[in-house]
């Protein structure tokens, strides 16, 4: 029986060593100690920090796994691909981990392989950012390069907005610096990827439901997304070319894009599924379980055999994340949602009386809600009743 270590043990991670399990693979789950789900979940617990390479090396050494992987958080994907590629296991390669993770990186190779992204600066301070913002054009976005979940991100409309947040993003990044560059307006969307033996299997685009928080927080998602053949193939391209650019493979890849004027640029990508809900938007839309293809990859077993098993027609899906707008307690959970055959998922990670916070990113979520249906405008009016019906009293 073949050994999978699944890095991370939250609520997503969990889904992940379902898959592994229901595969027949022995699954063994990588975290720091904790009150996390992912450690009943699975066979065997190795505790570690996934953000430490040689800890999880030795980790994978000490269980003698067959793979490794992960899903829905960057924190494990450098450590992902200094062990695989040390183990001689089916991941994405250190370089690639490495540059998917550090956004000044990426940006630099997206440049050079002629990507089209937004123009950017590297800055250290206000002196920095000064003569930065003498050849970019406001708004800007200033960005930590090393932080996950929309942190560290700031908008910044005018020079003194742009001033005042530098400060907020270097407090909270690991690095001497940070990027600033030209924030395009126009309409956000996304891409899920998948990539083997140097093949990308599939690009799915799909719309993003945003939450203004600083900048604006991914909250759900949907797929089909809803436009001209043209853009749909030009995301493809982009999709392929930023995929080539990082020397991202054997991997699923996450990306959020920008259209404006018909132009699609790529802001950045990872490689790993993303998150909040989005390996279950392309499970519903092709019809199969996308973690089963992630595990049976990471474990050197043919991923493509699971995506050739997919429907013949697509399924249209929508999900949201449950959310607070104030900090509190968690006093009363009002369900009166009738679960049939639309509601593919409604879970809370929380209880009456847990102490919430008031939504700024996806570490702040309640829960998630996802609905399937004929058409995406169905499934958004179907998540609109759901939170009619579904109450979360905070106090």
């Amino acid at each position: 029986m073949k050994k999978l270590m699944v890095l991370g043990a939250s609520a997503p991670q969990v889904r992940l060593i379902q898959a592994a399990k229901g595969l027949g693979y022995r699954t063994v789950v990588c975290s720091i100690p904790g009150d996390y789900p992912g450690f009943a979940a699975a066979d065997e617990a190795a505790y570690a920090d996934i953000s430490d390479p040689e800890a999880v090396l030795a980790a994978a050494r000490a269980h003698a796994v067959d793979g490794i992987a992960t899903c829905c958080l960057d924190t494990g994907v450098r450590a992902l691909g200094y062990a695989c590629e040390r183990l001689g296991l089916v991941g994405l390669s250190e370089a690639a981990a490495v540059c998917s993770a550090d956004k000044w990186s990426m940006k630099n190779a997206f440049m050079a392989a002629g990507v089209n992204t937004a123009r950017f600066a590297r800055v250290t301070d206000e002196a920095s950012l000064a003569q930065a913002l003498e050849s970019l054009q406001l708004p800007v976005i200033i960005k930590a390069v090393d932080l996950q979940g929309s942190l560290g991100i700031y908008i910044c409309r005018t020079r003194e907005d742009a001033f005042a947040n530098i400060h907020k993003t270097m407090a909270k990044t690991k690095k001497d610096f940070c990027i600033v560059e030209e924030f395009i307006e126009g309409n956000e969307l996304g891409a899920q990827a998948f990539v083997w033996q140097g093949k990308v299997l599939f690009v799915l685009p799909h719309g993003d439901n945003t939450y203004m928080s600083g900048t604006n927080v991914p909250i759900g998602h949907y797929a089909p997304l809803d436009a001209p053949a043209e853009m749909l193939a030009a995301v493809e391209e982009q999709v392929r070319k930023a995929i080539a650019a990082i020397g991202l493979d054997n991997c699923a890849v996450n990306l959020d894009l920008i259209e404006k004027d018909g132009k699609i640029y790529i802001i950045e990508l990872t490689g790993r599924a993303g998150a909040t809900c989005l390996p279950e938007t392309v499970s519903i839309y092709y019809g199969m379980n996308y973690y089963e293809m992630i595990a049976a990859m990471a474990a050197g077993d043919d991923p493509a055999a699971i995506f050739e098993r997919r429907t013949d027609g697509h399924v249209a899906n929508a999900s949201r994340m449950l959310l607070s707008e104030k900090s509190g307690t968690v006093k009363r959970i009002i369900d009166g949602v009738t679960r049939d055959g639309s509601v593919y998922d409604l879970s809370l990670v929380v209880k009456p009386g847990d102490r919430v916070e008031k939504f700024t990113n996806a570490k702040d979520r309640l829960g998630q809600v996802i609905v399937q249906g004929p058409t995406t405008q169905w499934c958004f009016e179907r998540i609109d009743q759901i939170l009619d019906q579904f109450v979360i009293e905070v106090g």
